[in-house]
């Protein structure tokens, strides 16, 4: 069930693995579009207003990492103008964005998501109501297209484990006390992972 935080004066939630793959089918119900957007924020760490940026011309194998980048123009969090980064996709929503692309007929120029920020919150909303009422669960009222960010870092910082400078990195925060935040508690699944016999 979609953890939820509201101690502060934002509410914060975090989807696992399966409900992230449940929020996607269900945005993808109205339009692939809508997926994609939704794997771009909770797959490979996106922020709302960075989804309509990236195109094919963006993406690249990158044969010394051996993985998929692709260039984000993103926030800035020491201030100015936006930063441009190379962030990291996982091989599944490459090949999920190669069939799109294909189906589309998109241009190597033309963005994937070429849509507003607003619209991109909105869809967020529109599938996390549409899962609250098929499932009865308020919670997932609470999610917003932030949270899908949130609970990438944290996967990948606290159930993965991966190094925080990776993450910053990809991720397009700045310096240590942007990315704290996201190092939440760990799962139970995780603690007996780590804690275990």
């Amino acid at each position: 069930m979609v953890r939820v935080d509201d101690s502060g004066d934002v509410t914060k939630c975090w989807l696992d693995q399966e409900e992230l793959a449940r929020l996607e089918r269900e945005a993808g119900r109205d339009d692939w579009m809508r997926e994609v957007a939704i794997q771009l924020m909770g797959r490979c760490g996106l922020r709302a207003h960075e989804v309509p940026y990236p195109a094919d011309k963006h993406l690249r194998w990158s044969e010394e990492g051996e993985c998929w980048l692709f260039e984000v123009r993103g926030k800035n969090t020491e201030g100015g103008a936006r930063k441009l980064r190379d962030a990291w996709m996982p091989d599944r929503v490459a090949e999920d964005l190669n069939k799109y692309t294909r189906e589309r007929d998109l241009s190597r120029d033309e963005p994937w998501v070429p849509r507003s920020t607003p619209t991109v919150r909105r869809w967020v909303d529109n599938a996390t109501d549409a899962i609250a009422e098929q499932l009865g669960e308020a919670r997932w009222r609470a999610v917003t297209s932030h949270d899908l960010r949130r609970s990438w870092a944290t996967h990948y910082l606290v159930e993965e484990g991966k190094d925080v400078r990776t993450m910053m990195s990809v991720g397009g925060w700045s310096d240590y006390s942007a990315i704290e935040p996201y190092l939440k508690e760990a799962t139970e699944a995780r603690i007996g992972e780590v804690m275990g016999n």
